[in-house]
């Protein structure tokens, strides 16, 4: 018992020591705890005054850097525009001179050719072509070839606008030439027609041939032989093929190719279009002048409205205004619509007199709005509602598409007279008439658009005329070809009345169907390569850079030597043409155009492609910057350049005198503007943007004086002595393809 008392002691004194053990334990936890935090807080304390502090020091510092920028920024400035200056007057003595020697080359060629400048001698030229009684195709050949050098010619002289008389005088004498050498052409085809009897092929009954030199390719079917059964002929030489409806398989008929290198039709609805949207343009201007209410004076005091001198109030004047107002534009309305309805009225009736062909219109007019419409409806402001023609939205827009190619034309004719043998003589008709269009619609499509309005593709199936082409050898389409045909009437690329329209990858090959005979051409989007996906601008030595840009659909490099460009491409065989040649920045755009691969911007290229918005005057001026130095200077893409808005541009910078590629951490980040320039404190691979001023470098109001305090002294040398016919160069490369605005790719993320 006296034990077990005793164990009972000594467990109540342990539990009351173990007590008294924890309440000591835990204030020295809570002063531990205590002074934790109190030594924190110091240190946050201290922390936050050494920011402070810091940034005190840096604002102080980014203080002076751009007070010292002030200062010398019209110093810089001068010293650019003088730099700028000095190379532009050297580029307009060479050009001018460049010109007169050109002339005086011509003037001293002395090979019968006429100057198309001179307006005396093409005039001459053409004339006596016109009556040149050659019918022969191979002299016409030549003929034609020095004809289409003499439009090249012109299209150099001639300015897009035709704002000057001379342009005019360019612009006709350029239609005459063009039609001349159309004409030429059809002599030659009647020529060879009318003795089709002569070269009719023994195994098919029919004539056929085919006749080609650098410009066009001709080819000739003619039906000789009318059987019921015969389906269509394929020119396998030169990769064109028809099929032909029954109901023609039986005619007197002849079959035309002719493939033209040239493209002289979408000058024509270049102009048409320009034409139309300047009078939408000015409708727009006069509608807004119209609609523009005069401004009521407000002249208020003590909250009333004074003005009520001669018994009415403004807000009276202001509702017979308003009533006015709408009275003349209702007139207006009304006068707008009679005078399209007249227009489009006398256009069909020409239509209908000049080629007494059937064509059917589906117009849409604007309805009058009824006298006895509700007030409420009268008083919302009036909406002008254009006339338009159902048939627009065909219409092929060239500032969005562009012909590829040459033009295809496409025809049918009646097949002349052929000559016959009498009594050891040899007869022939002679007509007066020259070779005379054989007319064919498919009528299927003309009943079914008659009774619907819409068109049916298997209902032209019976009458529709086939159409197999082989895309030319000296193109290369980024994407699959489409497929227009020429209206006459509107002067203008079309895509309806084209069906079944198929594109063979693996044979290069369109195959199609029309209601008719009719030339068309094959289409690629203008901005397929863009927006870009990078770019870099690398040197290669003294007065030498390779340009290099990455697109979704290809990869080229455009090397600059002097003042001359050469370009390479890989996997690109329809190119050959002007692959690995030098030529001038003006031609190797003309023939990249030509040849489908388009990286140069125009005035409506933003309207097409989604771009970095940026200031223009600003994108300018770098590319200036970066041509002077581009001898000595590496520049590339960069991601923050989507970041920094549209005052602001971003791009990587790097001296590199060898013309190995840059190593990827040799590249600084520079940030330019209209006032300032500065070397940023991130890299392209930095998780975020920032503005910080690089460590050890200074502001300055150019991408030159900014370069210059790192630039080596061979870099220097190289940049004093680079020419001014290579800094113009590479400046229009850059200002022709934009890629500061027109390269957009996503910023990089951890999975990267």
């Amino acid at each position: 018992m006296r034990a077990t008392r005793k164990k009972r002691s000594a467990k109540k004194k342990d539990g009351r020591t173990s007590k008294a053990e924890k309440e000591r334990l835990q204030k020295e936890e809570e002063e531990r705890r205590r002074k934790e935090e109190e030594e924190a807080l110091l240190i946050a304390e201290q922390e936050e005054q050494e920011r402070l502090e810091r940034e005190q020091r840096e604002e102080e510092e980014r203080q002076r850097l751009e007070l010292k920028d002030r200062d010398r920024r019209e110093e810089e400035l001068n010293e650019l525009r003088f730099k700028l200056e000095e190379n532009q007057s050297a580029v307009n003595t060479w050009e001018a001179a460049s010109r007169e020697q050109a002339e005086w080359d011509q003037y001293m060629l002395c090979d019968g050719n006429p100057n198309p400048a001179v307006q005396p001698e093409i005039n001459t030229f053409i004339s006596l072509w016109q009556d040149d009684p050659e019918l022969q195709i191979q002299p016409i050949m030549q003929q034609c070839a020095l004809a289409l050098r003499l439009t090249d010619e012109l299209g150099l002289l001639l300015n897009p606008e035709l704002e000057s008389a001379v342009d005019q005088v360019y612009y006709s004498t350029l239609l005459s030439l063009q039609n001349l050498i159309h004409n030429k052409y059809l002599l030659a085809t009647e020529e060879i027609l009318n003795r089709a009897k002569a070269c009719v092929d023994n195994e098919t009954g029919n004539m056929q041939t085919v006749v080609q030199d650098d410009n066009i390719t001709l080819c000739l079917w003619a039906n000789l032989n009318k059987k019921p059964r015969f389906k269509g002929y394929h020119f396998k030489d030169v990769g064109l093929g028809f099929e032909l409806p029954r109901q023609l398989a039986m005619s007197d008929i002849a079959v035309r190719f002719l493939h033209t290198n040239y493209d002289h039709l979408s000058h024509l609805s270049h102009r048409a279009q320009e034409e139309k949207r300047k009078l939408e343009k000015e409708e727009e201007e006069n509608t807004e002048t119209t609609l523009t209410l005069p401004e009521t004076p407000r002249a208020l005091e003590d909250g009333e409205m004074k003005g009520e001198e001669n018994g009415r109030t403004s807000a009276e004047q202001a509702d017979e205004e308003i009533q006015s107002l709408k009275s003349e534009r209702k007139k207006s309305a009304a006068s707008v619509h009679s005078a399209k309805k007249e227009r489009k009225s006398s256009s069909r009736r020409q239509k209908e007199e000049g080629e007494g062909q059937i064509e059917i219109e589906t117009i849409v007019e604007g309805v009058s709005t009824s006298a006895g419409e509700t007030d409420e409806a009268d008083s919302a402001p009036a909406v002008a509602v254009p006339v338009t023609d159902s048939r627009e939205e065909h219409v092929v827009d060239l500032q969005k598409y562009t012909p590829l190619g040459g033009v295809f034309y496409f025809e049918v004719f009646h097949l002349p007279p052929q000559s016959y043998t009498a009594r050891g003589w040899e007869i022939r008709q002679l007509l007066d008439t020259g070779l005379q269009v054989f007319p064919y619609q498919s009528e299927p499509s003309l009943v079914q658009i008659a009774v619907s309005g819409k068109q049916d593709d298997n209902s032209t199936q019976s009458g529709a005329v086939g159409v197999t082409v082989i895309l030319p050898d000296s193109v290369i389409f980024l994407k699959e070809p489409q497929v227009a045909r020429w209206d006459a009437t509107g002067q203008h690329w079309r895509t309806d009345c084209i069906m079944d329209t198929s594109y063979s990858a693996e044979t290069r090959s369109v195959s199609f169907r029309m209601e008719s005979f009719s030339s068309f051409t094959l289409l690629q989007e203008i901005y397929a390569n863009m927006p870009f996906q990078s770019w870099e601008l690398r040197p290669l030595g003294q007065d030498s850079v390779l340009f290099t840009l990455n697109t979704a659909l290809s990869e080229l490099s455009i090397t600059v030597k002097g003042n001359q460009c050469m370009l390479q491409m890989k996997d690109a065989l329809e190119l050959a043409h002007i692959l690995g040649k030098w030529m001038s920045l003006s031609s190797l755009q003309t023939a990249m155009r030509r040849a489908g691969v388009n990286i140069f911007v125009n005035e409506y290229s933003d309207k097409y492609v989604t771009v970095n918005k940026k200031d223009p005057l600003i994108e300018h001026a770098v590319y200036e910057q970066m041509a002077l130095v581009s001898s000595s200077y590496a520049f590339s893409w960069s991601q923050w350049n989507t970041q920094c808005g549209q005052e602001h541009l971003v791009l990587q910078v790097c001296e590199q005198l060898s013309a190995s590629p840059v190593p990827e951490e040799a590249w600084s980040l520079y940030l330019l503007g209209a006032q300032r320039s500065q070397r940023l404190n991130i890299s392209e691979r930095s998780e975020a943007f920032s503005l910080d001023l690089a460590e050890g470098t200074e502001f300055h109001s150019t991408l030159l004086h900014m370069l210059r305090d790192s630039m080596s002294p061979e870099g220097r040398a190289r940049i004093d002595h680079s020419h001014f016919l290579y800094t113009n160069t590479v400046q229009k490369l850059l200002s022709a393809t934009r890629v500061l605005t027109f390269t957009r790719r996503d910023v990089y993320t951890a999975d990267n």
